[in-house]
């Protein structure tokens, strides 16, 4: 009876917290993603693809917990990826990170995160690094826009080049539900 009260509880949970979908563009590459619960404290979970033509691909999933700071809302957590460089091994990392988002007012707010993934928890790269900061605007419930700058590298390991599949600024839109 206990283990049908914690489920219920954890469904229950799950049910209030907002699930989004969102898309960017970048001049060398794309990423679409999703997150429930990455808008509100408690846990979230996300996860995304991003592609560049000339360096790969990236998938993952992460997991976090969120903890309101007065205007902030501070992420910290970690993602399993999936790895695929144009030149190299194809491989995983866990990567450990965070972010922090700033809701200046209702409608507009911005953001950073960071993730990382040492040679010790990564296959087939070096390392790998993932950062990305900007700027986000609802338009009105549900649709937001976004503009910010996305750096994600899959360092090279055994000679082969560096795979960086995103690096420059890139513009967004995403819808909550």
């Amino acid at each position: 009876m206990k283990k049908i009260a914690l489920a219920s509880l954890l469904l229950a949970s799950a049910g209030a917290q907002a699930i989004s979908l969102n898309g960017q563009v970048g001049k060398d590459y794309t990423n679409f993603g999703f997150g429930l619960g990455t808008g509100s404290s408690g846990i979230a979970l996300s996860g995304n693809w991003a592609h560049s033509e000339d360096d790969g691909d990236i998938a993952g999933l992460g997991l976090g917990y969120n903890l309101p700071l007065g205007p902030f809302l501070a992420t910290v957590g970690g993602k399993g990826l999936y790895l695929n460089p144009d030149e190299g091994s194809e491989g995983y990392a866990v990567a450990v990170g965070g972010g922090l988002q700033w809701s200046l007012t209702s409608s507009f707010s911005v953001f950073g995160e960071y993730y990382y993934s040492p040679d010790s928890l990564s296959s087939g790269v070096k390392d790998y690094q993932e950062a990305n900061a900007g700027a986000r605007y609802t338009i009105m419930r549900p649709l937001t826009v976004e503009a910010g700058y996305r750096y994600i590298d899959m360092t090279g390991k055994n000679g082969r080049r560096d795979n960086v599949v995103a690096d420059g600024p890139y513009v967004g839109v995403s819808a909550s539900f």
